[in-house]
C-alpha cells in the first residue's frame, strides 16, 4: 500500500486550507456536505487521523468513525425525508477510491431516483450551506 499523502484535498480541509461546509466536527471527525453531490444531502465523514485507507486506522478509532457516521446518517434520512440510504466507504484505487484519506459517504436516496455519476458538477455554494445548517441543527437535537 502507498503511504498516507498529507496533501490529498481532505488533509487540507482538515488543516483549514480548503472551506467545506461542515456539518459535524469533534476530536475524531469532520462531516460536511459533498460539493459534487450524487444525491441531495449527499455527506462525507472523515477521520482526523491521517489515515489513507480503513486498514490504517487504528481499530478504536475506526470504531469512533462509525459512530459519527450513523449519526450523519440518522440526521440526513430525517432532514432529508428519504426512502432508505446508501454508505459507501472505498479502499485504494483498484476499490473504487478517488481522494486518498479514508472517507465514508452518507447518501440520502429516495425510491426510483438513481445516484448522479461520480465526478459531476458542482453544487451550489448556498445549497450546500443550507444544507449543512438543517443538517447540524438535526444533529444538535441528537445530541
Amino acid at each position: 500500500m502507498a503511504d498516507y499523502d498529507p496533501q490529498n484535498i481532505f488533509a487540507k480541509i482538515l488543516r483549514g486550507e480548503i472551506p467545506c461546509h461542515k456539518i459535524i466536527e469533534d476530536d475524531v471527525a469532520l462531516g460536511f456536505m459533498d460539493v459534487m453531490p450524487r444525491s441531495e444531502g449527499h455527506c462525507l465523514v472523515i477521520p482526523k487521523a491521517p489515515a489513507r485507507t480503513l486498514l490504517d486506522l487504528a481499530p478504536d478509532l475506526y470504531a469512533a468513525l462509525a459512530l459519527r457516521v450513523q449519526r450523519v446518517a440518522r440526521a440526513a434520512s430525517e432532514v432529508f425525508a428519504v426512502d432508505g440510504l446508501t454508505i459507501q466507504q472505498f479502499n485504494e484505487a483498484a476499490g473504487g477510491q478517488e481522494v486518498f484519506h479514508l472517507h465514508v459517504h452518507v447518501l440520502p436516496r429516495r425510491s426510483g431516483v438513481p445516484l448522479k455519476p461520480p465526478g459531476g458538477p458542482m453544487a451550489e455554494g448556498s445549497l450546500l450551506a443550507a444544507q449543512a445548517e438543517t443538517m447540524r441543527a438535526a444533529l444538535s437535537r441528537s445530541a
